[in-house]
């Protein structure tokens, strides 16, 4: 089955709204004669792949006009420099596989951005892996017409195009975000009565940040999306706006591979924090766990993206995440960190998540964190990021006063760096190099 499928066959009749942005509404109709405009508009002779710099509307348009076209979608942010556009263009030049459907970057957080590519029915799989337990009805039950959905992330984003395509396989319209803001995002809600959307964590934080936004209603759940999110976080906008905050595990060659249920967080509301359990036909297991049942996070999914490195596979298959976790005895996966952000100070480990959970605990500390500096003694030592609105009387020795008075000395900061922002990239990730390289 093509993709494209998900746009030709929708459920929607062809006079009925399918995509809104905040200024205009687009019906079946209308989408489908601008798809029909741009692929017959393709000249199917420079190659197999369209290299396509667009964004929001454009970009869906342009997605679904490459696929009816027969050619293979290479999203482009329009915000990146000329020189990073020129380099994603050259990287879709070479020849591409019959059954691919687009082509998305890796995040760059460890290094140079991979591309990574996506067959129709391998992302088909990815999508329906997770729909289906989200489908599920109670024998008897009235099946409600699905809300709106909302996409807050750009449409070059792998983020972006999987929460469409899953939108659109569920039966759903599609509300676009053309960049995020708070104030947009909360008009959204309100008009199309959004009861589920997801968000990156930064974005969370923003609105949390925000005493303009003072409601959310009728929202009653977020998947947090792109990054990790802490239980601060978490149990921060739940606070602020009484919406349920679930989190969710994947990476672009592999798909959302674990997450939550409805039915899993009314069972279980003592397990935020996880990032939930396995999807069905998803093994998993931990690679050589410490004495806290901590080690490398195995996924085994029924379908990667094609062309993942050898390198990140075991001799039974399992993909290596680069993702330290754990596993409690229901089954819930609690993520603790990326294996190369683990800080060893002196042959102790300190796990950044352990310290960044109580700093922003801190009135005042609106974001952090925590990375390893080179130390001649200890091989490294921690050091702590803060971003935030500071009282006059709050100083770096209150802030190692309560590092001490939550945590084991060695995993006390030896430092705390007060910066404006912290280096994100464009899925909202830190840039936790770009710290150690400022030190």
């Amino acid at each position: 089955m093509s993709l494209f499928e998900l746009l030709s066959a929708h459920p929607l009749g062809d006079d009925e709204p399918l995509v809104h942005t905040i200024d205009q509404s687009f019906t079946k109709r209308e989408v489908l004669a601008a798809v029909e405009v741009q692929a017959s508009e393709i000249d199917q002779t420079a190659g197999s792949a369209l290299p396509v710099v667009a964004d929001g509307l454009d970009a869906l348009v342009a997605m679904f006009a490459c696929w009816h076209a027969g050619v293979v979608f290479v999203p482009i942010n329009p915000r990146q420099p000329q020189s990073a556009i020129d380099d994603a263009t050259r990287a879709a030049s070479g020849p591409m596989d019959t059954d691919t459907a687009f082509v998305t970057w890796t995040s760059g957080t460890t290094g140079q951005p991979k591309p990574v590519l996506h067959t129709h029915g391998a992302y088909l799989e990815i999508i329906d892996r997770v729909l289906r337990p989200l489908q599920g009805t109670k024998p008897g039950a009235e099946k409600r017409p699905p809300s709106p959905n909302l996409i807050p992330v750009s449409m070059v984003l792998n983020a972006g195009i999987y929460n469409a395509l899953f939108g659109l396989r569920a039966g759903a319209p599609l509300v676009l975000m053309d960049g995020f803001d708070t104030t947009t995002f909360a008009t959204l809600v309100d008009r199309h009565e959004i009861r589920s959307t997801v968000l990156p964590p930064a974005a969370m934080a923003m609105l949390s940040n925000d005493p303009t936004i003072t409601s959310l209603t009728p929202l009653r759940y977020v998947r947090s999306i792109t990054a990790p999110l802490s239980p601060f976080q978490a149990r921060r906008f739940n606070s602020r706006f009484s919406v349920t905050v679930l989190n969710g595990y994947g990476q672009a060659e592999i798909g959302e591979v674990i997450g939550w249920t409805a039915a899993d967080a009314k069972a279980h509301p003592d397990k935020v924090g996880a990032v939930g359990r396995a999807h069905p036909g998803v093994e998993i297991r931990i690679d050589e766990p410490d004495e806290n049942a901590v080690g490398e996070l195995l996924v085994k999914p029924p379908n990667t993206a094609t062309g993942l490195e050898p390198e990140r596979l075991t001799s039974d298959s399992y993909v290596r995440t680069g993702d330290l976790a754990r596993i409690d005895d229901d089954g819930f996966v609690w993520i603790e960190g990326r294996l190369g952000d683990l800080i060893n100070r002196g042959g102790n480990k300190v796990y950044p998540g352990d310290v960044e959970e109580v700093l922003l605990a801190v009135a005042g500390v609106r974001e952090c964190a925590v990375v390893g500096m080179p130390d001649d003694r200890l091989g490294e030592v921690p050091v702590a990021f803060l971003v935030g609105d500071f009282d006059a009387n709050l100083n770096d020795k209150d802030l190692e006063a309560e590092c001490r008075a939550h945590l084991v000395a060695y995993k006390v900061p030896v430092r705390f760096e007060h910066i404006d922002a912290l280096p994100r990239s464009e899925v909202g990730k830190v840039l936790r190099t770009k710290l150690v390289e400022s030190l």
